[in-house]
């Protein structure tokens, strides 16, 4: 029987905008509100400014025993030599409560301010298992040598060593078959996310949340967990929430707007069905949750920007 893995709840960064002070106070209180995790995004168009190694490093300071994510690191970004070693640096400062969540990359305006190509995604992907299959080496205890088609090692010792044994949990997120499968074999999270074509957000992103095309995600994750002869129960599933209100008895909350919010409302069999919508009372929302994580598997949940509409959620059901 597959283990029923508690719930764990991620907030967002605090805003970059926000004075360091208050900055840190905000982290503090997302901690003090249940949650688990707080996360942090890369990319290098579009606003973004936070260096998301920098913000992992500064919230772990600044909390007693919140975990530090990125959800999830730009894979072609970095080399994965470099990126294990300031992944163990943190995971030593923090005293253990790093999770690395890594991607192949989806943005094609990203590549292009760096100049470089967008390849393919089977090429990215491909990248991102040597990647994977580097970093899990490096945190072992033997020297590691690796010969890829897109990176080289040449008997390298995996320093620092972590806290968190046999490493810091590797989160890998994505919408496609080959990644899902991909994340299955060689990560301990695998974020549930859409399909992505053409580097840019397109009209099926959002119809890739339906109840039946997440269900299918999730078959995969399966059946490569069966093809490599790990146990299903060996991952943790992840999923975002684009379209969040939650009534609390008295009026609606506001709607939280993301990336996705605006196209998934406008769908009445989304709304009704996506588990990437949540949309009801506290109560109404609590049973949801419990019954996408019977038919899913998904127990680490970010539900919102919000984190005020979703604290009575996380207050609810975090560790049940």
């Amino acid at each position: 029987m597959t283990e029923v893995r508690p719930f764990r709840f991620i907030a967002p960064m605090p805003s970059f905008e926000l004075p360091p002070a208050r900055w840190r106070d905000e982290v503090r209180r997302i901690e003090d509100l249940g949650f688990s995790t707080v996360s942090v995004s890369e990319h290098l168009t579009g606003g973004w400014a936070m260096d998301p190694l920098a913000a992992m490093l500064a919230a772990a300071d600044a909390s007693d025993g919140l975990r530090v994510l990125s959800l999830v690191l730009l894979n072609d970004l970095r080399h994965p030599v470099a990126l294990h070693r300031a992944m163990a640096s943190i995971d030593r400062f923090s005293d253990g409560r790093v999770e690395i969540g890594l991607g192949a990359g989806w943005q094609a305006d990203d590549y292009l301010a760096l100049g470089r190509p967008f390849d393919p995604p089977a090429v990215r992907i491909e990248r991102l298992g040597e990647s994977l299959e580097i970093m899990t080496a490096l945190f072992g205890e033997d020297e590691v040598t690796f010969h890829g088609r897109h990176y080289e090692v040449l008997g390298l010792a995996g320093l620092p060593r972590p806290v968190q044994q046999p490493r810091p949990p590797l989160l890998v997120g994505g919408g496609g078959r080959r990644i899902l499968e991909l994340a299955a074999r060689l990560a301990d999270i695998v974020g549930v996310h859409a399909t992505l074509p053409g580097g840019a957000l397109g009209p099926t992103a959002t119809t890739d949340f339906s109840a039946e095309r997440v269900a299918e995600k999730v078959d995969w994750i399966r059946a490569a967990l069966d093809a490599a002869g790990r146990p299903r129960d060996a991952v943790e599933l992840q999923l975002s929430v684009y379209l969040c209100r939650i009534d609390d008895g008295r009026a609606a909350r506001q709607r939280v707007a993301s990336t996705f919010a605006d196209r998934l409302a406008v769908d009445p069999e989304l709304v009704a069905a996506s588990p990437s919508v949540l949309i009801g009372s506290v109560e109404a929302c609590v049973d949801l949750l419990i019954e996408r994580r019977e038919r899913y598997g998904f127990s680490y949940l970010r539900l919102s920007d919000e984190i005020d509409t979703v604290a009575p959620l996380v207050a609810r059901l975090a560790g049940r």
